[in-house]
């Protein structure tokens, strides 16, 4: 049997057959690609099919393991999402059945987990949060996703509604903040974060569109970092991997906030 790893978001995919021992998790066969869900469901089903059979390789019994963002009825693979502006057209439908046709997987082979839940679970057995008794971790990406972990326990956070300034978390710590500021202040139109860090970009103008959101990035972790007795904060999603560029928060939060990526 091998065990498949799925990480799917609201523009990308990736895949790869999961090893583990001893705490220790080995990848193999990864593979990853940016989906547009905005289109038609067999499209979207197309797409993410395609790229799985590339991780599968040539295994005939396999399992799947899909961290796929909320809201989703996670024990029979339904999807809930229709506000979120990303895969509209699967809204109501059995993902899991749809999937397990295309692969030809029997649909008690694939499992469904909150992706920032599922993050955490990983970073906690064998990752950056190995070792933490309470932990808070964010998934930072076309949408914002939080997991929260007290002792052994490990559940969605739910913070993307959370009240913050004059909305929600998701409206200041998402891929949509991003353009939404680049517009407002400098005029310019982006796609998202990758745009920020091109070559041909004003570094003065991304060095302060980052500052801007490392800055809210602090102030909203601070009172879940204090409320919650957390000993570090993991960051993931691909908003993430350009941490360094907005790691430079107020110097008064800094002394409360550990990160990790």
């Amino acid at each position: 049997m091998a065990w498949i790893g799925v990480d799917i978001g609201g523009s990308h995919i990736s895949a790869a057959q999961i090893g583990l021992e001893d705490h220790e998790v080995k990848i193999l066969a990864f593979h990853e690609a940016d989906v547009d869900t905005s289109g038609r469901a067999p499209e979207i089903i197309s797409a993410w099919s395609s790229l799985i059979r590339l991780a599968i390789g040539n295994h005939t019994e396999v399992e799947l393991g899909i961290a796929m963002p909320g809201p989703y009825d996670y024990v029979n693979g339904i999807s809930l999402i229709k506000d979120q502006g990303k895969m509209k057209a699967l809204y109501d439908l059995s993902v899991k059945q749809l999937l397990a046709e295309s692969l030809n997987i029997k649909p008690e082979n694939i499992f469904f987990t909150n992706d920032a839940e599922a993050f955490l679970i990983g970073e906690s057995f064998a990752g950056a949060s190995r070792g933490f008794t309470n932990a808070l971790g964010l998934t930072l990406g076309t949408g914002l996703g939080s997991a929260i972990k007290i002792h052994d326990k490990v559940k969605d956070g739910k913070l993307w509604t959370a009240p913050f300034r004059d909305g929600i978390a998701e409206d200041y710590l998402g891929t949509a903040w991003f353009r939404k500021f680049t517009l407002e202040q400098f005029g310019l139109t982006i796609d998202g974060v990758k745009d920020l860090l091109a070559p041909d970009f004003d570094p003065a103008i991304s060095n302060e569109i980052f500052s801007e959101f490392g800055y809210s990035l602090g102030e909203f972790l601070a009172q879940y970092m204090i409320r919650l007795h957390c000993q570090g904060v993991v960051l993931g999603g691909k908003i993430a991997r350009a941490g360094i560029h907005f790691f430079t928060l107020h110097s008064s939060l800094s002394e409360q906030i550990g990160l990790s990526t």
